[in-house]
């Protein structure tokens, strides 16, 4: 006896040091298993732990010796023992439980002709959470007191070391949701913008980070559709592979499906071995068609067939292939025109369209000028090491009035043009270049211009909370032009 209480003082301390430092939970409970059956030579083992959702209570977490697997409903042991120490917390020993009057009614029992069961609770925190039940079918009283007496402090340091373990699983897991949000928070700071239009943009790009359907972004030229485009590559599941860009406006039609399919070789004069096309390019990421409007109707059915069936042929082979991508489409047309016109297939457009970002013009969101004007001052300074570090009032007037026919595209190529002109460190109005219809567009907008300067300033004071050092921040002002602003509308 005192040798058998030495072996299991020792096989417990060296199943403390293996299990403690397991940290996955499906790799602990498998490990658990095997060093209670181990020490004890039981011919069959399962841990078990509470699950309310199940029929019976609980799910198998961990088996071995069953047989072919077992669902819980199925679970071919005996689930009357597995109950009742679930329901008392008490551990079960039985030498023989076909003869066991505890157990006479138990189907499971007599139907795998169980002998020797031996079951204990695992506890956290006074509660049971599940079980860790061994039994035979070869031997009566295969299982000792002193076996009990061994299982059921198992069973203590085993429920220790699987809450740690479900803990860690746990924090890991919200440490990488935390993780994604930030990501996430991150992946939009390039896409500046506080206006309520451009917050519509980033909300619906947001939502299909996580979800790998077809996304089309329309929007005028120099709206930044390529920039959301790669946004929701780098924020999505497919972050980190390839982000493949193909201008269906740029590539001649003759040429276009063989460099967005490959083809193979003597498919036509000088294919003279076989050729990776751009899809098979972005394999496991996402093809960028921009410009999808001007797809050849001719090559329109196989893009649909890439899009449904995730599967393209190339240039002259005679066998399929399976495409894993992401497909987002970018286009300045009116769509549905151009499926009125014939020019785009009603089935191709629907197929792009599971879900579209619009991206608003910029004289729709010209609240939003202020922030991009100082985002665009910021980086142009860096990039041309120049020392301009704001915008005088009467520049910013200008760009806020500005039509901007090319959008933010045109608005950055001025800004950045005005900063490496500028001799000083704020921007003058003398430090832009427009030509005669930039001119005229504003000399449109100067009866409306205090109205909308009024409009601005209130808005972004509102949004700061009312802190002016802040708004004049945000707006590129300073705070003594802001003050003498607000006190001029005051009327003090």
């Amino acid at each position: 006896m005192a040798q058998e209480q030495t072996s299991s003082f020792e096989a417990l301390y060296d199943i403390t040091k293996s299990i403690n430092v397991i940290l996955e939970p499906v790799a602990l409970l498998e490990k658990i298993l095997e060093r209670a059956m181990g020490h004890l030579n039981a011919e069959r083992g399962s841990v078990l732990l509470v699950d309310e959702s199940k029929k019976r209570g609980f799910s198998v977490v961990a088996a071995k010796n069953f047989g072919s697997e077992q669902s819980t409903d199925q679970f071919a042991a005996s689930s009357s023992v597995i109950q009742q120490v679930l329901s008392t917390g008490s551990p079960v020993l039985t030498f023989d439980a076909l003869t066991d009057e505890r157990f006479e009614a138990s189907t499971s029992i007599a139907a795998q002709k169980i002998l020797s069961i031996i079951c204990v609770p695992l506890r956290s925190n006074d509660r049971v959470t599940g079980v860790v039940y061994l039994d035979s079918s070869f031997s009566r009283k295969a299982f000792t007191e002193e076996s009990l007496k061994f299982l059921t402090v198992f069973g203590h340091l085993a429920a220790i070391a699987i809450e740690n373990a479900q803990r860690y699983s746990s924090l890991r897991a919200e440490n990488e949701r935390l993780r994604s949000e930030i990501d996430s928070s991150r992946l939009f700071t390039t896409m500046v913008g506080q206006s309520a239009a451009w917050k519509r943009v980033l909300a619906v790009a947001n939502r299909v980070l996580d979800v790998d359907v077809a996304v089309l972004i329309t929007g005028e030229s120099g709206t930044g559709k390529e920039l959301v485009a790669r946004a929701v590559h780098d924020g999505g599941l497919r972050r980190g592979r390839p982000f493949v860009t193909v201008n269906c406006s740029a590539i001649p039609e003759q040429l276009i499906e063989s460099e967005l399919f490959g083809y193979v070789k003597g498919a036509f004069t000088g294919a003279s071995a076989d050729k990776k096309g751009l899809v098979e390019a972005a394999e496991g990421g996402t093809l960028f068609l921009d410009e999808v409007a001007d797809l050849p109707v001719l090559l329109q059915p196989k893009i649909l067939r890439l899009l449904q069936e995730k599967e393209y042929r190339r240039v002259g082979d005679t066998k399929n292939r399976t495409a894993d991508i992401r497909i987002v489409a970018a286009t300045n047309r009116e769509m549905l025109e151009e499926v009125k016109s014939g020019r785009l297939r009603e089935d191709l457009y629907f197929r792009l369209n599971v879900v579209q970002i619009h991206l608003p013009p910029l004289r729709e969101r010209r609240e939003d000028i202020p922030l991009l004007a100082s985002y665009f001052v910021r980086r142009a300074a860096d990039t041309y090491k120049r020392p301009v570090e704001s915008i005088h009032p009467q520049a910013m007037e200008i760009l806020l009035t500005n039509q901007w026919s090319g959008n933010v595209r045109e608005f950055q190529n001025v800004i950045e043009r005005a900063v490496v002109l500028c001799s000083g460190s704020q921007l003058t109005k003398e430090d832009f270049m427009f030509d005669a219809g930039d001119h005229a567009a504003i000399a449109r907008s100067a009866s409306t211009l205090a109205e909308f300067e009024r409009q601005i300033i209130e808005g972004t004071l509102a949004e700061m909370g009312g802190n002016r050092t802040r708004t004049a921040e945000k707006l590129g002002v300073s705070v003594r032009w802001l003050q003498y602003r607000l006190k001029e509308w005051s009327g003090e």
